[in-house]
């Protein structure tokens, strides 16, 4: 009885129906999870994997010629797309507890952060200081994040000439800042 009721849906699903695809699905779930299972041992991947079978089979539904041969066809679909995810999925990796021992003590101290403040004050007076040309080059170019190609049409200057001001302009920002340091 099961395998006519399985054939029929089939043939059902074949000419379109959804809700005996849909019916097919359920039937063959639990099916698919376990040969998936087996391969993957991880159910989060499991379940991506199985819903790409199901999908795989409703779009090449129409190629099975023989609806009684459904069981082994999803069964290969499922068995044949586990092993690519193996396959593709990164090599996992064991570390030591240690090595985690830093990433929690990423937190500045009030010290770190007045003086990462005091240094972006520097830096604003020292642009200010400068020349627009030389600002707006250096602005253009760390602040805003332009390309060498895009400044050249932004300043509509070759890109070695852009390269030079850059150059230049750090300098000069530099000893300007240097200035501005208590000896």
């Amino acid at each position: 009885m099961a395998d006519s009721l399985m054939i029929r849906l089939v043939h059902e699903a074949q000419a379109g129906d959804r809700i005996a695809f849909d019916q097919l699905v359920r039937m063959f779930q639990g099916r698919v999870f376990g040969l998936v299972m087996q391969r993957l041992r991880n159910a989060a991947e499991a379940d991506e994997v199985v819903q790409d079978v199901f999908l795989r089979a409703f779009c090449k539904l129409s190629q099975l010629e023989d609806p009684q041969r459904f069981a082994g066809w999803i069964g290969q679909i499922a068995v044949r797309l586990s092993i690519n995810r193996a396959l593709r999925r990164p090599a996992e990796t064991c570390v030591e507890a240690e090595v985690f021992d830093g990433v929690e003590q990423s937190a500045e101290t009030p010290l770190e952060d007045l003086l990462r403040m005091e240094d972006a004050a520097q830096v604003r007076a020292g642009l200010q200081q400068l020349s627009r040309l030389d600002r707006d080059t250096l602005w253009a170019f760390y602040f805003e994040g332009a390309s060498l190609r895009e400044m050249s049409e932004q300043f509509d200057s070759p890109v070695g000439t852009i390269k030079r001001r850059l150059h230049t302009a750090r300098g000069r920002l530099r000893d300007v800042i240097s200035g501005m340091q208590p000896a």
